[in-house]
């Protein structure tokens, strides 16, 4: 009998799924297991027999899993992540192929499908920093800062897209677009941007799929230039995603495994995470492949 260790985070999408219903499951799908909650202190200890990790929640709950993985803190041995997507956007389960269905991702987790999961690593800041899902500037770093201005009022996961979506949809139609000369594997690539996403996933921010063949797995990432002649565009697919529909994304993309950016403004995203940098920084980014498994 395999041996999980379930990092929950418990507040993830409505927060329905307690701590007693997570261990029920997975007991009843034939696993032993032990139970942390991300929101308390302690949660990266990870005994030695068990045999692979559980992520009960959303990309946020996989990237701090993630860090503590990559920082080597609880890594004594390489442990297989399977992903219980209970958050709001949940893009990188999306771009896995995960079932919609929890009980079919536990049928599936028994074939032991592994998929090795490429990182972005960031240099050239304060930090080091990493992304599993994109990294960028545009459009999406300004909607993050608008939506932690906003009061949430207890909405649900599906009113939180749709509020992100009308909100983007706005900031497109505004964003001042920012010059950029961006560096992809050599060839160098200059212009005014209204968005630019250094994308390991399928989608992005309120699930926007800017990259729809995006591959965690290929070694290389999708790099998604919007041009400020392309506002309109941009604004028309927002509006279709609004109106129910997944429309065809018509933007080019570029794959490269070796990035250096330089931008005029001083906001970029990580994933969920915000960075601030000196105006005209350059920063470089390298593809880290295969470093991250997940069952699949």
């Amino acid at each position: 009998m395999k041996s999980a260790k379930v990092l929950h985070n418990p507040t993830a999408g409505e927060g329905e799924h307690t701590k007693k219903k997570l261990i029920s499951m997975l007991e009843t799908a034939g696993y032993t297991c032990s139970y942390s909650s991300t929101k308390e202190d302690g949660w990266q200890k990870i005994k030695s027999d068990t045999d692979f990790i559980v992520a009960a929640g959303g990309d946020g709950t996989i990237r701090r899993l993630a860090e503590e993985l990559l920082d080597k803190r609880i890594l004594d041995k390489k442990y297989p992540i399977g992903l219980l997507p209970f958050g709001t956007a949940n893009n990188i389960a999306r771009t896995l192929g995960l079932p919609d269905n929890i009980d079919d991702i536990l049928e599936h987790w028994k074939e032991e499908n592994i998929m090795h999961v490429d990182v972005g690593k960031i240099h050239d800041l304060k930090k080091t920093e990493f992304f599993l899902e994109g990294f960028g500037f545009g459009v999406f770093p300004e909607l993050m800062i608008t939506m932690k201005k906003r009061d949430h009022e207890e909405d649900t996961p599906e009113k939180e897209l749709v509020k992100a979506l009308q909100l983007i949809e706005e900031i497109v139609w505004s964003f001042p677009a920012v010059h950029c000369v961006i560096t992809l594997d050599g060839v160098e690539h200059t212009g005014n941007f209204l968005l630019c996403e250094i994308m390991n996933t399928r989608s992005v921010g309120p699930n926007l799929v800017l990259a729809p063949e995006a591959d965690p797995s290929d070694g290389e990432f999708e790099v998604v230039l919007i041009e400020e002649s392309q506002r309109e565009v941009l604004a028309s697919y927002v509006q279709n995603k609004l109106a129910g529909n997944e429309p065809h994304t018509s933007f080019a993309i570029t794959r490269a495994r070796k990035i250096t950016v330089r931008q005029e403004g001083t906001v970029f995203h990580s994933d969920d995470e915000l960075i601030k940098t000196e105006p005209g920084q350059a920063i470089d980014i390298e593809l880290l492949p295969g470093v991250i498994d997940f069952l699949v």
